[in-house]
């Protein structure tokens, strides 16, 4: 579900963590330069101010909606990680220094992983005086961790992104089919209750030391450990169902904020966290005393208010500039106009069209492949490409990997296995048993311009080879929690098609983060993976584990470039563009650093001026 994440070097492992540690000296970062580095952004448009940072102000984010779950491990879903970022640390983060912000830096822990047992055991300290905001204030410590990463595979709401690792780190999957049999409506007590009595084999705490120990070695699992279920949690959490709205009211944060007020869908207002010490933070510098999100806005008024400079319109949260006016601020940024827009990397498949293949509707016509081949032949790929505007804002991908992954490079150049083609899509519906063509629904979110567009778009397409699109709309966070999270919702034909979007738990050599939440067959099924289609191959399920425990990056990527293909001959998915994010920020905002894990500026480290 994570929606974050071209040009990237595969492999940001144990080497990418050095790197940057030696780069940063490990005890905070260097003030970002103002002139981004390859890499850090297709094009930037910084503003990093003049003269020496400033603290204080209040920074004032609109939105159009809601972040999924307010929480410490569960949170799958990019605006989440952005609201996390302030309260939340993990032990790695992706730092606002341009050119760096794919790179995993050390946040709580002290360095990269010390790794050993031939490659199989990887050992992070976490570093003194990160304190929880608790009564009175503690230290952040590996039992904390291990907390988080039981939590996360809770059985009322799991992490979403749960196949990534959970049979990767040693007995992992034993706890999490424990937990299971608690059932979705266990309750605090119980859940904390197995907690306490159930260890995970392969992980252990001792002091300020945590180790996981894998099955097998995987060289991205240091990155890997920059993602929720890794982050540390409170005891205090375990009082609480995981997601819950109970548990949102009762967050104890270990970030530079806390949350003052969350009103669910409306607001979030983040000030100053008393606990937390600057000299334990090398990745937030925290420049302004408030923080204030507001979810109730549209595109085109957010942009509007942006660009008068008042107060009240600092940066965006979930709004971007509308599609209408992208193309002017992009001339703008290049011909130096303005240093307020940017374009940045996704590295993702977003949006692309999902097929429901448990969906009874039509005589179960989803579940067959030729079907739902017959349907991509019929969606015209540059009429959506049109609607997210243009090529160079969203280029095309035709598969299931976008560059910049490992394993895409080993797709055929040119790889195009649907190419629009309705007379073809019609003798194929009509072979398969349906030449009368179909009656499908599409679920979206019209709070974004762009998919308003895609489904009239996908309505008229279709309607030439004979099948009828019906229009389902859902705010931005009952899109996944209410519809995609729901097995039952599927099983009952509410949807037919979605329009979601993926983009990678991690970067480089990352396409298990794409294989492993979206095509592994029933484990990758939700609510503990994000295969909201259902789809299942075992074959291709078995490639996948090769996949998992391939010995270089070049044979992972042999591996992975076949499964990309492999999968796209069974069409669970109809892959769109791999897009640049567009964003905008009032010119009084300083620093602005585009993180492609929360595509987002980072509002940790930007600092103000007087508006106007």
């Amino acid at each position: 579900m994570r929606i974050r994440s071209r040009g990237l070097a595969a492999g940001a492992g144990l080497a990418a963590l050095a790197l940057l540690a030696a780069a940063c000296g490990g005890g905070g970062t260097t003030a970002p330069s103002a002139s981004p580095s390859a890499g850090a952004a297709g094009f930037q448009g910084l503003n990093p101010g003049t003269g020496a940072p400033k603290s204080g102000g209040t920074l004032n984010m609109l939105g159009l909606g809601d972040v999924d779950y307010f929480d410490y491990n569960i949170s799958y879903y990019t605006i989440g990680g952005l609201a996390q970022r302030m309260w939340i640390r993990g032990l790695y983060a992706y730092p606002a220094i341009p050119g760096k912000t794919t790179l995993p830096y050390p946040d709580l822990a002290t360095a990269a992983p010390a790794v050993s047992n031939g490659g199989k055991t990887y050992s992070v300290t976490i570093r003194t005086g990160a304190m929880w905001d608790s009564t009175p204030p503690r230290q952040v410590t590996a039992a904390d961790a291990v907390i988080g990463l039981k939590r996360s595979c809770n059985p009322v709401q799991p992490f979403g992104g749960l196949p990534d690792f959970e049979t990767l780190i040693m007995g992992y999957q034993d706890f999490c089919n424990g937990f299971a049999k608690l059932g979705s409506s266990a309750t605090p007590a119980a859940m904390k209750k197995y907690i306490d009595t159930h260890n995970i084999s392969g992980v252990t705490a001792s002091g300020q030391t945590i180790s996981y120990t894998l099955v097998h070695p995987a060289s991205y699992f240091p990155t890997m450990l920059t993602m929720d279920p890794f982050y540390p949690a409170p005891e205090e959490s375990l009082n609480y169902v995981p997601a819950s709205a109970a548990s949102a009211q009762h967050t104890i944060a270990d970030g530079p904020y806390k949350v003052q007020s969350y009103t669910p869908a409306r607001s979030i207002v983040f000030v100053r966290n008393p606990a937390w010490k600057a000299s334990s933070d090398p990745i937030r510098k925290a420049y302004v005393d408030t923080i204030n999100v507001s979810e109730t806005g549209n595109q085109t008024t957010i942009q509007q208010q942006l660009q008068t400079n008042t107060a009240a319109a600092s940066m965006e949260f979930d709004s971007f500039p509308p599609v209408g006016a992208t193309p002017g601020l992009v001339q703008q940024m290049k011909s130096g106009l303005t240093h307020n827009f940017n374009l940045g990397p996704t590295y993702s498949t977003n949006p692309y069209f999902v097929y429901n293949e448990v969906s009874p509707n039509n005589n179960n016509a989803l579940s067959k492949v030729a079907v739902r081949q017959a349907l991509d032949y019929g969606i015209n790929r540059s009429h959506l490409i049109t609607d997210a505007g243009g090529p160079t804002l969203s280029p095309p991908l035709t598969h299931i990997l976008p560059p910049g992954i490992n394993g895409s490079q080993n797709v055929p150049s040119g790889y195009d296995p649907y190419p629009y083609n309705p007379s073809k899509a019609k003798q194929m519906l009509a072979a398969a048993g349906y030449k009368n063509g179909l009656t499908l629904t599409l679920l979206y979110r019209p709070t974004s311009s762009i998919q308003a567009k895609m489904a009239q778009t996908l309505q008229s397409d279709l309607s030439t080879i004979g099948v009828k699109v019906k229009l389902l709309t859902a705010t931005p966070s009952d899109f996944y929690v209410k519809y995609l999270f729901a097995p039952s919702v599927a099983k009952r034909g509410t949807w037919d098609m979605a329009l979601a979007g993926w983009g990678p738990d991690w970067y480089g050599d990352a396409a298990v983060s794409f294989f492993g939440p979206l095509f592994s067959g029933p484990a990758s099924y939700p609510p503990s993976g994000s295969n909201y289609g259902f789809y299942n191959d075992p074959a291709v399920t078995a490639l996948f584990q090769q996949g998992n425990s391939a010995g270089s990056l070049s044979d992972a990527a042999a591996i992975w470039g076949k499964a990309d293909q492999m999968v796209m001959k069974d069409s669970p998915i109809y892959p769109i563009t791999d897009p640049q994010q567009p964003l905008y920020h009032a010119s009084y905002v300083h620093n602005a650093v585009y993180i492609p894990a929360i595509q987002q500026f980072d509002p940790t480290n930007v600092w103000l001026s007087p508006p106007g």
